[in-house]
């Protein structure tokens, strides 16, 4: 039982530091994209309406590096989430004869 309780204490003490670090990967979108090109040359890729208030972005670099942004109506970006192994599924339509 002792086991369960210090995991479940580390448990709690990992997630109540994800709002401070979410706070700290914020900052004006303008900014954001600019760091985002300049030190990891990641472009816009994709972008979706979460909702009146919000926008998420998808930026992808050649080396398949991504940062996914969510954009508020203010300016402001946060980040989401970061990673490498980006690939684009490119869609084909099938031509009929060839």
């Amino acid at each position: 039982m002792t086991r369960l309780m210090a995991t479940i204490a580390c448990a709690a003490m990992a997630l109540s530091a994800v709002p401070a670090m979410a706070a700290e990967q914020c900052a004006a979108r303008a900014d954001m994209v600019k760091a985002l090109g300049e030190k990891f040359h990641e472009n816009p890729s994709a972008v979706g309406v979460v909702n009146p208030n919000v926008v998420l972005e998808v930026f992808v670099s050649d080396k398949g590096t991504w940062t996914i942004l969510a954009s508020d109506t203010k300016g402001q970006s946060c980040v989401i989430s970061v990673g490498e192994g980006w690939e684009s599924a490119m869609t084909t339509a099938a031509l009929p004869g060839i």
